[in-house]
């Protein structure tokens, strides 16, 4: 609308908005009156530009306003007096703006000497400056900021602004996603350790050296378990514990439960079950001087890594020993076999008896009249025959003593460090016994029976193996054709002095 007179002789001023082909344009205009024939002198001027600037200004401050105050960052402006002039609305770090005006941002600073300049009082730009700071709640929080100095036309320093960032959920995470890396370093160097063990049985003893070393322990154990049998110590190293403490633990362990601390005789130790398969098959204990440093939640991660893995160790020795036994026993009587008799456990004896001089003895034993018992009742009662005879067999071994099946009706015996009258007393004793298989028998002709060729080794003599053998051997050849059911000493090896006796 044009601006009117009041009056014709009263000077009129408005805005007029005027139409044109790009949009409105925004004029001030002023009516001059007083012209002698009435004429109106108008004056105008063009404040569009200016207008959509003014209004572009206030946007964007209130674009910035509302930025800021929606921000996790604060904004903050220090005065010449390096105290706090302004602080964003919503305060900082737990602070009210009002309890940060007027206070010196180094009160809320951790060690800000440690700072040249601080950025709060910086004398020239600076970005992406870490520090610590103080909360209201007293806890630590790391904060970036970026800042610039103000200064006056002289030069004189008034003081700095800038914004200031919550860094300490990043930096929390940065740590922990570090301490991961460091556990699975540590864990792939443990598990490189076991898996560079070609006997399955070094692997145990391989990762508790490496997680002691790893963990910084004074000492570890590893315990393994077949099947339902007792907890047994597979492997040790470091400072030596109380085996029957731990013992005393272990059947509290859970497989579930990942890595806890316990104190045995004041140490500290930090232990955890192995399981494959949900079933708990053993467990792995590390443990410190007494008073020594607590065990944190990294080593318990990592401990818990650990105990998976062996898990697994633990899962591979059994079945490797499975096999083992397997390939080296007779499956029927759980006697060595052949080749485990003859290939590993009389060579090993009797090396150990050229060193140390010790005597032996080696029985041949066959058993008398088995296949008439299979023929009349069947294989089943011919294997009850074999076991109830390994039964009498072992009730005259001890411990040192090595006894084999090689099949059929065809037995072995070591008698380990024994002098001969003592193996030949051994003989009549397991030959008394022997009637009792008679009860197996197929029929009254031909009694189930023993046949026994006895050699007795002497160091001395030089015999080999094979030679001690043979001279089993034949003497229990010469008990069948002499008509079973009795046992001949062998001929000495040369250098010995001995009869025979049947």
């Amino acid at each position: 609308m044009s601006p009117r007179p009041a009056s014709p002789n009263t000077i009129a001023s408005g805005t007029v908005a005027v139409q044109g082909t790009s949009g409105d344009s925004i004029h001030d205009v002023i009516a001059v009156p007083g012209f002698a024939d009435g004429t109106v002198l108008l004056l105008a001027r063009d404040q569009t530009a200016e207008r959509n600037l003014r209004t572009a200004l206030i946007e964007s401050r209130q674009r910035y306003k509302d930025l800021v105050e929606s921000s996790s960052d604060f904004a903050w402006e220090v005065g010449a007096d390096g105290r706090f002039a302004f602080v964003s609305p919503r305060g900082a770090l737990g602070y009210r703006a009002e309890d940060l005006v007027g206070e010196r941002p180094e009160v809320f600073v951790e060690a800000p000497d440690d700072y040249a300049p601080l950025p709060f009082l910086a004398d020239h730009p600076m970005e992406t400056v870490e520090m610590w700071m103080r909360r209201a709640d007293g806890t630590s929080a790391c904060v970036v900021t970026n800042c610039l100095p103000l200064v006056a036309a002289d030069g004189a320093w008034r003081g700095a602004r800038g914004v200031c960032r919550d860094i300490t959920g990043e930096r929390d995470r940065e740590a922990l996603l570090a301490r991961a890396r460091h556990r699975e370093q540590l864990l792939n160097y443990i598990v490189g350790t076991i898996r560079d063990e070609v006997e399955p049985a070094d692997m145990l003893t391989a990762a508790a050296e490496a997680t002691s070393r790893s963990l910084g322990a004074r000492g570890s154990g590893v315990f393994r378990r077949v099947g339902k049998a007792a907890f047994t110590v597979a492997a040790t190293y470091g400072v030596a514990i109380d085996d029957e403490a731990m013992d005393d633990r272990i059947g509290r362990l859970d497989g579930d439960a990942g890595a806890v601390e316990l104190d045995v005789g004041g140490r500290p130790v930090l232990a955890a079950a192995t399981h494959y398969r949900q079933q708990v098959n053993g467990a792995v204990f590390l443990w410190r001087d007494a008073g020594g440093s607590a065990w944190s939640d990294d080593d318990r991660a990592l401990l818990a890594d650990v105990a998976g893995q062996l898990g697994i160790a633990n899962e591979q020795i059994n079945n490797h020993e499975r096999i083992l036994k397997l390939s080296r026993t007779d499956g029927l009587t759980g006697l060595l076999n052949r080749r485990a008799f003859f290939e590993d456990e009389v060579p090993r004896r009797i090396s150990r008896l050229n060193h140390d001089g010790g005597h032996a003895a080696l029985l041949y034993l066959d058993l008398d009249n088995l296949k008439r018992v299979n023929d009349v009742h069947g294989h089943q009662r011919g294997d009850e025959a074999i076991v109830f005879f390994r039964d009498m067999l072992l009730e005259h071994t001890r411990p040192r003593d090595a006894a084999a099946r090689f099949g059929g009706d065809e037995f072995a015996l070591l008698l380990d460090r024994i002098p001969a009258a003592a193996a030949e007393e051994r003989v009549r004793d397991l030959m008394a016994r022997s009637v009792e298989l008679q009860q197996f028998s197929g029929d009254d002709d031909r009694p189930m029976g023993l046949s026994v060729g006895v050699a007795f080794y002497d160091p001395a003599t030089g015999e080999s193996i094979d030679e001690l053998v043979a001279r089993a051997d034949a003497a229990m050849y010469a008990v069948k054709r002499a008509g079973k059911g009795g046992y001949r000493i062998a001929e000495p090896a040369e250098g010995n002095a001995g009869g025979e006796q049947a």
